[in-house]
């Protein structure tokens, strides 16, 4: 299935259903969803340098919620990313906002996922420094998502920690040797209390029932870290939801498929076209909101540290492999053709997409 004829098929029946709802950030995703790879987002003037042969080709939209793009930042992301890893062990910590936070959320998304970051970091440092910690300083990189695996509104941070920190004190490298990087039941309840006290700060009204749950984190090994990275790729510069996954468009409603969480079972879920369009709105982000942080030594202005720490645990300094973007050959000689020239956009051409026959 292909999402672009179901925005055109369904958009003046989700303005009418969620239009007192949808922000300009949600009308703009639209937008780029349907002019992707059309003269509407501009053409690349391709020449074959052997028989001088000349083709356009529309661009891509490039907004993080299109299906079908960014396959290249994604791709050199998760090579600087690779290129950092250490010899340790890894672990996946996964920090989810509580439930009775999300309507707040919703409203103030700006600002309750920077508190979400921050007061996620700031937790794990107490623990690893603390009792339940080895005394170092740690680091890691967190990718904020919004979505559960049925595409429900559901804020949550990944975070892939290293398994070891810097000793500031000795200078050294401290290792952590046991099986867990520090108690999730911990973890939750100082996450919890700093996220409450920092959403205060900012002049917003917390439920008391945010302490009700037990865990809102969960700790896991992932090895060398290598296969979280690509999981986290996976939705980092595309929409929340491939479309392989969309099963069927028929009589007015959408069928998508998805896992189940525990224990991966295949399941579907259907619903009406417009209000299959809300869900995935919903989880576009504020305009200009970074999602991929880095904090200690893994932050791109700690050059030097990092520098430090692969000389103390004698590892080669690697370098990103250059990501290529894909070659275009000559339908007639089928060389490799080479971009001359771009043209610019065209608003309100006429060769935009028109809705797709029912």
């Amino acid at each position: 299935m292909n999402l672009t004829d179901i925005v055109l098929r369904y958009r003046h029946r989700l303005e009418q259903r969620h239009g007192a709802r949808m922000l300009p950030g949600h009308h703009r995703a639209l937008d780029a969803i349907v002019a992707c790879r059309t003269p509407a987002c501009g053409q690349v003037v391709f020449d074959c340098p052997e028989c001088h042969r000349m083709e356009q080709r529309p661009c891509s939209c490039g907004h993080r919620m299109c299906p079908v793009c960014r396959n290249f930042e994604t791709t050199r992301w998760l090579g600087r990313q690779t290129a950092k890893l250490l010899p340790v062990r890894y672990y996946m910590v996964t920090l989810t906002l509580p439930g009775v936070l999300r309507p707040l959320a919703w409203c103030h998304q700006r600002q309750v996922y920077s508190d979400m970051f921050a007061a996620a970091v700031e937790a794990m440092r107490d623990l690893a420094g603390g009792r339940y910690g080895f005394g170092a300083d740690i680091a890691m990189t967190g990718v904020l998502h919004t979505h559960a695996r049925n595409r429900d509104y559901h804020p949550h941070i990944h975070f892939i920690v290293p398994g070891g920190g810097i000793d500031r004190r000795n200078h050294a490298w401290k290792k952590r040797t046991g099986r867990w990087l520090f108690p999730a039941k911990a973890l939750s309840k100082l996450f919890r209390g700093k996220l409450a006290d920092r959403l205060q700060d900012a002049g917003l009204r917390v439920s008391p029932r945010i302490y009700d749950h037990d865990l809102v984190a969960k700790i896991i090994t992932v090895g060398t870290g290598e296969p979280a990275l690509k999981y986290l790729a996976r939705y980092l510069y595309r929409g929340v939801i491939a479309e392989s996954a969309i099963l069927s468009d028929s009589h007015g409603q959408v069928t998508f498929e998805y896992r189940k969480s525990k224990t991966d079972e295949r399941r579907t879920r259907t619903m009406p076209g417009e209000d299959f369009l809300w869900l995935l709105l919903r989880h576009v982000l504020p305009k200009g909101f970074q999602r991929v942080r880095s904090y200690g030594f893994l932050h791109h202005r700690a050059r030097r540290t990092f520098l430090l720490v692969q000389y103390v645990l004698r590892v080669a300094a690697a370098l990103a492999e250059p990501a290529t973007r894909p070659v275009f050959h000559c339908p007639r000689c089928n060389a490799p053709m080479v971009a001359v020239a771009f043209i610019p956009p065209l608003n309100g051409s006429s060769e935009a997409r028109s809705p797709p026959p029912r």
